[in-house]
């Protein structure tokens, strides 16, 4: 049986339906979702669950609270992970994200 991964972004200037990737090997299935709110995220995880993803990892917008309550969400049963960085980066990462909406 092959393992399953998914990444998620979230932003609004997404289309879930279309911004999306899948990725097959031998060993393990890798799907890129987006998402335009925490509430979607939410959703999706509920269908990364069903499908058996045994690993998520969040985009920086998700933030450690909000990964703090998908893990919850999961029971602690599924691994999920946040992007971040160095708070010294802090200004180029608000700079770049500031323009979208």
């Amino acid at each position: 049986m092959k393992k399953k991964f998914a990444f998620l972004l979230m932003g609004s200037h997404y289309n879930p339906d279309e911004h999306k990737a899948c990725f097959e090997t031998e060993n393990q299935i890798s799907y890129i979702f987006t998402v335009r709110s925490f509430e979607e995220a939410c959703h999706k995880l509920s269908f990364l669950e069903s499908e058996g993803v045994g690993a998520i990892e969040l985009c920086g917008a998700f933030g450690e609270e909000n990964a703090q309550k998908m893990i919850e969400l999961t029971h602690n049963k599924i691994a999920i992970g946040y992007a971040t960085h160095k708070s010294e980066q802090d200004n180029l990462f608000f700079d770049f994200f500031s323009n979208f909406g």
